[in-house]
């Protein structure tokens, strides 16, 4: 799949999955929004049956007040509690006694009538129609008496002794359960001069930034309304209660598109591992075609029977056979390791070393081939301590693909010099290798280290190698619980620096 394919595609399920992704939100937002309509409309309508609850008390206790007053003034003047008439009855038929009475400490009691006499009936009748309606009376204008009271004095009363505080309290209570809130609340009463005469017992002020408002006694005139606010200290808990179930649809939507992206992130790494691949192989074919093509001509040269009969040419090219051998043998195990990137760990025969010692031996071995190219190598194995627990043979190719390296990256105008040193630090030992070559971009520090990677040096192969050395070489101080880290510079040179444990570690 070509890489502009792969971006496409990755755009356009990443755009769907953003859109999803803003379209829950605004779902989520909605619902928030619509919950706290809700929310509001419930409160209000219950402030406003709170407010009806206690005008309908207050208008009671008037009545009761009033009708008290009443009795009492009539007891006091010995008013009529109980009226009796009697009344004559004609000789032609008509009401000659009865008497009426009408008992008017019990509201609910109708007006007793005690006949006597003949054909009394419909005057008695007519008689109790007009007790019932003077009754009637009577009731309304008490009514009219107690409303124009409460219109006129009911407001120049103190709240205090207008509202009973507990039963206000029982009433926001109730509300709020019958119309499903059911969170803690806390309210204050202010009175018409704005003054705040009232404030429930386990008040707290957070929240009171939203609070809702109600006029007590909506009949008051407009400049002696008194005001009720409540507010709710865990309202934006509640209403995020209520919509918590969309929630998790959002948070699994979110994993997705995080593993949408981890997904095209591993494609363009396997298409960029491809590539290198294929690079590899180029340079595996270019490695392995010079070698072999040196034996073919030599074993050719072999079959002249000139080249039999000159002892001096017939070493000469067996040297070269031998030397070309050497180098395609080399080659492939270089290729094997890579078997070893493909092991979460390599199989390592660990055995006490003298650090010191291993790296003075590869010195040795190496120093002729530095020689070769007019260059040196400075030791300072000044490492007190320098036993550790490692595979000697792994531990020893690390050193030597280093080495080789800066051989290999050396500047072609200057000769090449080797700096190793070793030293220790506390519980550690610390290798360094050093050279004066080209250097290493800023940019391919933080890549030399990925299998296959090569620094670019345009299309020439004057450099040799498959891009496995260095990735070899920091799975194998990895294995031995060590690190390694590189500092270099431009045109200036490379250094590594190895970190392995002591024996005693």
């Amino acid at each position: 799949m070509k890489k502009s394919m792969i971006w496409i595609l990755g755009m356009v399920m990443g755009l769907s999955f953003l859109s999803l992704l803003y379209l829950q939100v605004s779902y989520i937002e909605e619902m928030v929004k619509m919950r706290n309509e809700q929310f509001d409309d419930s409160v209000q309508r219950s402030l406003y049956q709170v407010s009806k609850y206690m005008e309908l008390e207050e208008t009671r206790q008037w009545l009761i007040n009033d009708v008290n007053e009443t009795e009492a003034r009539a007891l006091a003047s010995k008013d009529i509690i109980q009226q009796t008439q009697r009344y004559s009855i004609t000789p032609n038929g008509s009401i000659t006694t009865f008497e009426l009475k009408t008992i008017t400490s019990k509201s609910s009691t109708l007006p007793q009538v005690k006949i006597t006499g003949k054909n009394t009936i419909p005057q008695t009748s007519k008689n109790l129609t007009e007790a019932i309606k003077n009754r009637f009376q009577y009731q309304r204008s008490l009514l009219d008496e107690v409303v124009w009271q409460i219109l006129y004095r009911a407001s120049d009363k103190p709240l205090e002794e207008r509202i009973d505080f507990r039963k206000l309290d029982n009433h926001l209570k109730s509300e709020f359960i019958n119309n499903g809130i059911n969170i803690p609340y806390h309210f204050t009463v202010i009175d018409k001069n704005g003054h705040e005469v009232y404030r429930c017992s386990d008040y707290e002020s957070k929240g009171s930034e939203s609070s809702y408002g109600q006029v007590l006694f909506q009949n008051d005139p407009p400049a002696r309304m008194s005001m009720m606010k409540v507010h709710f200290p865990a309202k934006k808990d509640f209403i995020f209660d209520s919509v918590s179930f969309v929630i998790p649809s959002m948070a699994f939507t979110f994993v997705l598109l995080i593993t949408f992206i981890f997904t095209i992130y591993i494609i363009f790494r396997q298409k960029k591992l491809t590539e290198m691949k294929n690079d590899f192989i180029n340079n595996m074919t270019h490695e392995f075609k010079t070698p072999i093509s040196t034996i073919s001509l030599a074993a050719q040269m072999l079959k002249d029977p000139a080249v039999g009969k000159s002892s001096q040419m017939f070493q000469h090219i067996s040297g070269v056979i031998n030397d070309e051998t050497k180098r395609l043998r080399f080659q492939v195990e270089k290729v094997l390791q890579m078997s070893m990137f493909d092991k979460q760990r390599a199989v390592l025969k660990m055995k006490e070393i003298d650090a010191n010692e291993m790296i003075a031996g590869v010195i040795n071995t190496f120093t002729l081939k530095v020689e070769r190219y007019n260059g040196k190598i400075i030791s300072d194995l000044n490492a007190v301590d320098a036993i550790i627990f490692a595979d000697e043979m792994h531990i020893t190719n690390v050193i030597f693909n280093l080495m080789d390296n800066a051989v290999k990256y050396k500047k072609p105008e200057e000769d090449l010099t080797l700096d190793l040193k070793t030293w220790n630090e506390p519980g550690k030992l610390i290798i360094s290798i050093q050279d004066n070559g080209i250097g290493i971009k800023k940019e391919n520090l933080k890549k030399i280290f990925d299998k296959f990677y090569r620094v670019h040096t345009g299309n020439l192969h004057d450099v040799k190698g498959f891009g496995l050395g260095l990735a070899y070489v920091k799975k194998i101080i990895h294995d031995h619980k060590g690190t390694i880290r590189v500092e270099s510079e431009l045109n200036v040179g490379t250094k590594f620096i190895i970190v392995l444990p002591l024996l005693k570690n």
